[in-house]
């Protein structure tokens, strides 16, 4: 769905901590239908690397599972099977859709993977058009509803009604950059890393600063200026941005992002960031906070333990959870 806030990462190639050696290996790969930058941290340049590498290979693991455009993943297979029989998927798979429904319990709905439903009815391509049909945007958000994702724990099988689908472009690469830390974390030598999935960035153990990994926020009226910067340790750091996904009605900006309830875009926001211990959460969050806007989104975060957030509306004004301390520029 998203996520293009940019995080600058700072990595040295080799230095010295403490007395010890440590190198940093970072590759930069187009996975998931986006950036991903992969970076580790760890005590030989050949052991950084190959974290690197088993992190890479991870992501590419989890796309063949999650992907709705891949054909022959167990994903697709659920929504070519929509109104027709349940499909018995990996329990891996099963978990995630289990976990995306309670974050739409959580957030009342804003959250919602059958919102791909929607996938073919707008553009995102930055231009002038006109909003599609109300009747045509009324028929696809029929097809959207969390609760009609049926379950069945005892075969770990998912049903959908006929003409539902499902996608994970709101925590799918969240997911992934939890499940690359997961596998880089458990390898002998490695000290820290950080993955980042176009803004989904989740960073953890020794960086190049005692103080921790740095990260910029961008301005979302020009992602080549940052506004604040944050230290950071083990810790996810999520970015919804409407600046590269986005169409123009009647000189109004509609974000890629869908509200589940109405099938139409969002408006007034223009970019959440999201802090978090779980990059999958985040992810979720990020667009749920997009989709309820700056009130209901604030008042969400407030009520969650060991999450905070930022959001700039469209005027460009920083709102911010109640207990995060910013450091701008």
């Amino acid at each position: 769905m998203r996520h293009l806030m940019l995080f600058i990462i700072f990595l040295l190639p080799f230095l010295a901590v403490n007395g010890q050696s440590r190198a940093t290996a970072k590759k930069a790969v187009k996975l998931m239908g986006c950036g991903f930058e992969i970076a580790a941290y760890a005590e030989t340049d050949t052991i950084a690397w190959n974290a690197v590498e088993a992190g890479i290979k991870e992501i590419v693991r989890i796309e063949k599972l999650i992907s709705e455009w891949d054909s022959f993943s167990q994903t697709s297979e659920i929504i070519r099977m929509a109104g027709i029989r349940p499909v018995k998927v990996d329990k891996e798979l099963y978990d995630l859709i289990y976990r995306s429904g309670k974050i739409s319990q959580l957030t009342d709905g804003a959250f919602d993977i059958s919102f791909a439903s929607m996938n073919k009815i707008y553009q995102f391509d930055k231009t002038e058009r006109q909003m599609p049909d109300d009747v045509v945007i009324a028929a696809a958000r029929m097809k959207i509803d969390y609760r009609k994702i049926i379950l069945n724990p005892l075969d770990t099988s998912i049903y959908l009604e006929k003409g539902m689908r499902i996608g994970f472009g709101a925590i799918g690469k969240g997911y992934a950059a939890n499940k690359a830390k997961e596998i880089m974390s458990k390898m002998d030598g490695v000290k820290g890393g950080v993955v980042n999935a176009s803004g989904d960035l989740v960073a953890w153990g020794e960086s190049e600063s005692p103080e921790g990994w740095r990260v910029n926020i961008a301005n979302p009226k020009n992602k080549n200026q940052a506004i604040a910067w944050f230290r950071i340790h083990d810790l996810a750091v999520v970015t919804s941005g409407d600046y590269e996904k986005y169409f123009i009605s009647e000189g109004k900006r509609y974000s890629h992002i869908i509200d589940p309830k109405t099938g139409y875009p969002t408006s007034g926001v223009s970019s959440v960031t999201i802090f978090c211990p779980d990059a999958e959460l985040a992810d979720a969050l990020a667009t749920s906070v997009f989709v309820l806007g700056t009130t209901k989104g604030l008042d969400l975060i407030n009520k969650l333990n060991n999450i905070e957030c930022i959001i700039i509306n469209d005027d460009g004004i920083i709102h911010q959870s109640k207990n995060l301390q910013i450091n701008y520029y």
